[in-house]
């Protein structure tokens, strides 16, 4: 990676200069949660930081509150993130144990349309619509129907 913010001036290890690294596609699906910490900040680099996705950006002198405050709220960023990326691997895993014929049904009836509507598209009766609709709503675990349209909405 070449220097693209001179300015910056401090150096990551490996000589990767920090906004590099923030940048870095690679380093978003990772669950780092990054304190920008330097001597001399001013505010196009706090803003170009936080946009490259720093969760905090202290200038020295910081006091140690500030800093562990930084390090919580960091670690409560990557846990929340965590939580949700195994939330939606279950869901995925949930949806890829439906049918064809199951995740069509699914894709209407959360974009709306009623049981009847649904058959009439698909060219089924509506017995066997609410059929597939109760084997997605199992297999999907779902406890209500609004609840399945928030998984369809997470799934896309």
């Amino acid at each position: 990676m070449g220097a693209k913010h001179e300015d910056a001036g401090r150096f990551l290890p490996g000589s990767i200069f920090a906004f590099d690294f923030l940048s870095d596609e690679s380093t978003h699906s990772l669950c780092y949660r990054t304190i920008f910490l330097t001597g001399f900040g001013n505010i196009p680099m706090t803003v170009q930081a936080m946009k490259a996705g720093a969760v905090e950006f202290l200038t020295k002198p910081f006091t140690n509150e500030s800093l562990l405050s930084a390090i919580r709220n960091a670690i409560e960023r990557s846990q929340a993130k965590l939580e949700n990326e195994a939330q939606v691997q279950t869901l995925r895993e949930h949806y890829s144990a439906l049918t064809m014929r199951e995740r069509q049904v699914m894709a209407l009836l959360v974009s709306g349309m009623l049981n009847k509507q649904v058959g009439d598209e698909l060219g089924i009766t509506e017995i066997t619509v609410k059929f597939h609709r109760g084997n997605v709503m199992r297999k999907m675990e779902a406890d209500s129907f609004a609840g399945l349209v928030n998984m369809a909405a997470r799934l896309r």
